[in-house]
């Protein structure tokens, strides 16, 4: 693994051969393969000088989806844009400070979204693991380095995790949230890419037709669409 760490570390720049008998060898998965050939291809023009990202005007109309549940990422896996009923589903992101607008940042410093996830240590392990795929794409952006130091020195699981180099892309998966409103719900999340910008990542989650989850969903998505709605105790 040594090897590995040195790839990792930007000291060396090995060949596709060598990279292909690497993979084989260490018998990695798609999201790890993708990983260590974006290691290798690293440069410092990938990171420097990206402009602050918008979120394109038909991607944000997809927000307007008021029975679905959506948010966009963007690098990072910054919160960049959301609908109504994804901040009641997950939490209401105009209160956070924008630049603490942060997904992987929230789940381990909002008391909230621990309390959201049963399965919050599996969820937030899964966090870490996209995070650092956002890590091989943009190793010398300045804010994500800067997270990354953040949550290490405040939180002893993410720099655990953090340390153990797993990787993991946004694709889909099922989740259990414990809503504090609607109670128990089991969503099927799903990302689409953005094709002006693959950098931002439209996230949903929906619920199997005639399940209890997506009738909590129906009576999650009339709370939120009612302007005198009193927002439930979440601490």
């Amino acid at each position: 693994m040594d090897y590995y760490t040195r790839l990792e570390q930007g000291r060396m720049q090995p060949s596709a051969a060598v990279l292909q008998t690497l993979v084989r060898v260490l018998h990695l998965q798609d999201d790890q393969r993708d990983y260590v050939f974006e290691l290798a291809g690293r440069t410092g023009t990938r990171t420097r000088g990206k402009a602050r990202q918008k979120v394109q005007p038909q991607l944000r109309r997809l927000l307007a989806l008021t029975a679905t549940p959506a948010i966009v990422l963007g690098r990072r896996m910054d919160v960049l844009a959301w609908n109504a009923l994804g901040a009641a589903l997950v939490t209401d992101f105009s209160e956070v400070p924008e630049k603490e607008r942060n997904y992987v940042r929230l789940m381990f410093t909002d008391p909230a979204l621990r309390k959201l996830y049963p399965e919050w240590e599996k969820v937030a392990r899964t966090a870490v693991a996209q995070l650092r795929r956002e890590a091989a794409k943009y190793p010398q952006d300045p804010r994500l380095v800067s997270l990354v130091g953040e949550l290490s020195v405040r939180d002893e699981d993410f720099r655990t995790w953090w340390a153990g180099h797993e990787v993991a892309s946004l694709s889909v998966g099922t989740k259990t949230l414990n809503h504090p409103l609607v109670g128990e719900l089991t969503l099927d999340w799903d990302t689409l890419t953005a094709s002006t910008d693959p950098d931002q990542q439209l996230v949903v989650w929906t619920a199997e037709p005639g399940t209890p989850s997506f009738d909590g969903l129906r009576i999650l998505a009339s709370w939120a669409a009612d302007p005198d709605r009193i927002r439930p105790s979440r601490t």
